[in-house]
């Protein structure tokens, strides 16, 4: 069985598409079981045997999933991929992405009525 953490609470948790991985969310986030709002990311070792010719064996991989659902599709990036996302992320790239106070209150109501 794996876990899953925000950094303040861990609890057991597994992802019937990739079980027994260790699962991290943002602080920013609960890890109430109703309240399920976040991408998660978890070590997923090393790669072998993947299809992809930039993939070598021995990569190491990093797992990324939702956690709305514990069947949720699971991606594998390596870390090289996943280093060069959180940089476009820290320098500002996907900010028309993220959302504006009026959805995270909207997103933060529905999950008090649900």
């Amino acid at each position: 069985m794996g876990t899953i953490t925000n950094g303040l609470d861990t609890r057991p948790y597994v992802n019937v598409t990739a079980p027994g991985l260790d699962w991290r969310k943002s602080s920013r986030t609960d890890l109430d079981p109703i309240l399920k709002d976040c991408v998660i990311l978890a070590d997923a070792g090393r790669a072998e045997g993947n299809p992809h010719v930039s993939i070598p064996d021995g990569t190491r991989m990093i797992a990324i999933s939702d956690d709305k659902a514990p069947d949720s599709p699971v991606l594998l990036m390596s870390r090289a991929e996943i280093t060069k996302f959180f940089q476009g992320v820290k320098a500002g790239e996907f900010d028309e992405f993220t959302a504006t106070p009026e959805e995270l209150a909207a997103a933060s109501q529905a999950a008090i009525i649900a």
